[in-house]
């Protein structure tokens, strides 16, 4: 059994512990709240990306004419896999679970003779998906220390992916991130961006409308569908963002009440020594008296 200095030194040290998840449960709750606002306010311009070009491209009456961003290469023999992660850890399976949607993807494509590479945006799926893939992973990209991300940083990862593919460094690209839905639930997901997989978004304002599109459809999208590269890269990175400070927000209030369940349980067992180190005290003090 532990000595009464022993389990004071734990009980203290379990409490410093508490104070920090509990300070890091309330930094992200604070910065939740702006992340969440940012990823929401990027939802309808990126769904209406995808009706635009989904009305753009069941206009293109010749497929040959179509861009290589729409149409594709004409082979599925070579992948790119974009994995967007978070910068750093305690966020709970926020990164693991990413991470495993993009290994089992690998793993299947592998195993049907496919050609794999894969980039990581972010440290943390770079660390956990090097140990398998070391000759697959493409230099990191990591923007650790900046405060916030925006279009500009996805702009430089759709230029990168961009030049890759107009040098044939790939026929097809997915792109994995976390889905923010509440603090509770975040969904990794998996978006294929090229070829470019467009399902139109249709209000009411849209239904049954008919356009006249000036210049021509595959005109349009030549200049649209790049665009589209890194609108979807920057939703991505919002929702990852969102998505990582409510898994943070969760994850250290786990912590936080599994620490003051472990101070509570610490305390009793401390309490319980310490009153059979007294009773012991006096029996051997009774027992010394009546020997005299």
């Amino acid at each position: 059994m532990a000595s009464l200095k022993e389990l004071r030194n734990r009980i203290a040290s379990v409490q410093a512990t508490q104070k920090i998840t509990r300070a890091m449960q309330m930094v992200a709750a604070s910065k939740l709240r702006r992340a969440q606002e940012a990823a929401e306010a990027a939802r309808p311009y990126a769904d209406r990306m995808g009706a635009v070009l989904g009305n753009l491209a069941a206009g293109i009456t010749d497929p040959q004419g179509a861009p290589k961003l729409l149409a594709g290469t004409g082979s599925e023999q070579s992948h790119l896999l974009i994995v967007a992660t978070a910068e750093r850890g305690l966020c709970g399976g926020f990164n693991s679970s990413i991470a495993r949607l993009a290994r089992a993807d690998a793993y299947r494509l592998m195993a049907e003779g496919k050609d794999v590479k894969i980039l990581c945006v972010g440290r943390k799926g770079y660390d956990v998906l090097k140990r398998n893939f070391t000759k697959e992973l493409l230099p990191m990209i990591s923007y650790q220390g900046m405060k916030k991300i925006g279009y500009e940083q996805a702009q430089e990862v759709a230029t990168q992916v961009l030049g890759d593919f107009e040098n044939g460094g790939f026929d097809i690209c997915k792109l994995y991130y976390s889905r923010f839905q509440n603090v509770l639930t975040q969904v990794p997901t998996a978006l294929q961006i090229i070829p470019a997989h467009i399902e139109a978004v249709e209000g009411p304002d849209l239904a049954g409308a008919a356009y006249d599109y000036e210049p021509e459809e595959a005109e349009i999208l030549d200049a649209l569908l790049p665009r589209n590269i890194a609108i979807q890269i920057l939703r991505a990175l919002l929702e990852n963002a969102a998505s990582e400070q409510g898994a943070r927000m969760s994850a250290m209030d786990n912590a936080t009440r599994n620490a003051g369940e472990m101070i509570d349980a610490l305390s009793i067992t401390y309490n319980r020594s310490r009153q059979a180190q007294i009773t012991k005290e006096l029996i051997e003090i009774i027992s010394g008296a009546e020997a005299l």
